[in-house]
């Protein structure tokens, strides 16, 4: 075959530093969630949707054949927090944790994943976001221990 084709799809999941819910308005989670597209954009990726709460985002997307899961990660967090950083004096010091979570969906998967993070605000009503981020863990039988999944 002379041409590299490929459709590898990703759902990645990182939170706020300590959780603090910094993303408070909606409007600002929404500026958010575009901006993050945009950032995706930019690296050849293709954003599917983007959502999440006060605390966390979740992102479904396609990654390019040359971007490292890592590096799409990297570039999302670094990207968004410098411009979370010009959105008004309490977000002047903001962070996003140090880690994150990225996992693999199938093309079949897609519309529920894509209901699933829309849904976040009914979701959360019944679920904390360490809780969830568990169950996405368990899920994908990840190994993990609870005093270095959350900073």
């Amino acid at each position: 075959m002379a041409q590299s084709l490929a459709k590898i799809l990703v759902h990645t999941v990182f939170s706020t530093k300590d959780r603090q819910p910094l993303l408070r308005t909606r409007e600002l989670r929404e500026e958010l969630h575009r901006y993050l597209g945009g950032i995706l954009l930019r690296l050849d990726c293709q954003p599917i949707i983007v959502g999440g709460m006060e605390d966390h985002v979740h992102i479904l997307g396609s990654l390019s054949l040359t971007c490292e899961p890592s590096a799409m990660v990297k570039e999302l967090k670094r990207g968004s927090s410098l411009w979370l950083k010009t959105k008004g004096p309490d977000l002047q010091d903001f962070a996003w944790q140090n880690g994150y979570g990225i996992f693999s969906i199938g093309y079949s998967q897609i519309e529920s994943a894509r209901s699933y993070i829309a849904t976040q605000e009914e979701h959360h009503k019944h679920v904390s976001f360490q809780d969830e981020f568990r169950q996405l863990l368990y899920r994908y039988e990840i190994q993990f221990d609870e005093r270095y999944v959350w900073d």
